[in-house]
């Protein structure tokens, strides 16, 4: 009966609309019910779905400005101009404006999809019955675990004394690369931190912050390196949980 509830809800919840104690509820109901948390992500890839399409060829609203500002300009041509030049000139303006829209509509479905992907990844792993397969909350334990297991090392500091707790790590895979999911826990609840090369993500990381369907993100680069952050958490605690990563 509990899963049927929930189940009318869950649109409502991946929307941020449910009241903040009904919210903490179905959280707590998703961390333990596999078949709703399932139900959840598969709701929430239609949603984002739906959302990317509907973004894919938005145009920037600067960029829609400086159209407007352009076209509602006085023209003013010389006289000593010839009509094939004008024609020229416009041909060309048109050209570098549509280059210039295409690249930036490019980058931002590949962020757009490089987000949905990490969102995914996370909530697939809140939904499975096997969260991590390394469980430890010693950092000397979890990190050795991935010694072989990825082509590079990273460092993890020592959580003692802040409000995280290190659950364990997997192996997590983006754009067919192997990366590190280290599990945290913040208040009960789970945070993912990917680590992956940066030559691997194909995109910038570095200052990437995002929201979506109810899931934050924080990304950084270092070292070559990739660092996101993705939870149903407030931004203060991905700052909080990243200043540490960053120390």
């Amino acid at each position: 009966m509990a899963c049927e509830t929930w189940s009318e809800k869950l649109d409502t919840y991946l929307d941020g609309e449910l009241p903040e104690s009904e919210e903490k509820v179905a959280r707590e109901h998703l961390h333990t019910c596999p078949s709703c948390a399932a139900d959840a992500l598969d709701r929430m890839q239609m949603k984002r779905s739906i959302q990317a399409a509907g973004e894919r060829f938005r145009p920037d609203p600067a960029f829609r400005a400086r159209i407007q500002q352009a076209a509602s300009a006085p023209k003013r041509v010389s006289r000593g101009w010839r009509w094939p030049r004008v024609f020229a000139l416009s041909a060309a303006a048109i050209v570098l404006i549509a280059a210039l829209s295409t690249s930036y509509l490019q980058k931002r479905d590949r962020e757009g999809r490089l987000i949905s992907e990490l969102v995914d990844l996370h909530v697939a792993t809140l939904a499975s019955s096997n969260p991590v397969d390394v469980i430890s909350s010693d950092r000397h334990t979890v990190k050795p675990w991935f010694e072989g297991r990825l082509p590079f090392t990273f460092d993890l500091p020592d959580l003692q004394g802040s409000p995280f707790t290190l659950v364990g790590g997997r192996t997590a895979y983006l754009n067919q690369s192997a990366g590190a999911e280290l599990i945290l826990r913040i208040r009960q609840h789970n945070l993912s931190l990917f680590i992956f090369q940066e030559r691997a993500i194909g995109s910038g990381c570095g200052g990437a912050s995002a929201s979506e369907l109810n899931f934050h993100l924080r990304g950084w680069s270092r070292n070559g390196l990739c660092y996101f952050v993705v939870g149903d958490v407030n931004q203060d605690d991905l700052d909080k949980l990243a200043a540490l990563m960053k120390s």
